[in-house]
């Protein structure tokens, strides 16, 4: 007997259509946020696509963003010396599952386990590259999220 095949945790949330809404509905809502507003402020029209598409190839979708913008080596680049706060980082993490409430996101206690768990990761990734003023010699590989545990602490 054949098993059904997992679903990535992208097909699981409804591919790159529910990740572009996500991100839309963030960007708009960011700009009234007092801790957030300042540091996009000059974002680019295209950064809610961007970010879309680099949480949906993480999250197993397309490798759309690596092939557009060079994979989470742009990413880092992007909060280097930006100085993030936990402050800042908490609001975001908040504004961004308010966000996936209000698109509707699954809310299935396996899939936001393992999105909630990437966010975290990622954001609290974001606030250590945004002390450095330049990037330092590490593996920058994209990362590859699934339903499971991340493994051992992050080794930069």
């Amino acid at each position: 007997m054949t098993q059904p095949s997992v679903p990535t945790l992208y097909e699981w949330a409804g591919g790159n259509e529910a990740f572009e809404r996500l991100t839309t509905v963030f960007y708009e809502r960011v700009t009234t946020e007092p801790l957030l507003a300042p540091l996009f402020a000059h974002m680019a029209a295209d950064h809610p696509r961007l970010v879309a598409a680099f949480i949906a190839e993480v999250l197993g979708g397309p490798a759309f963003y690596s092939q557009e913008r060079g994979g989470h080596h742009a990413m880092i680049l992007q909060h280097l010396g930006k100085h993030l706060t936990e402050s800042q980082r908490t609001r975001w993490m908040s504004l961004m599952l308010e966000c996936a409430d209000a698109i509707g996101l699954p809310d299935d206690p396996e899939f936001r386990s393992a999105f909630v768990g990437y966010l975290e990761w990622g954001t609290r990734l974001a606030v250590i590259n945004s002390q450095l003023d330049s990037l330092p010699d590490v593996d920058s590989a994209m990362p590859a999220w699934g339903w499971g545990p991340v493994g051992g602490p992050y080794q930069g």
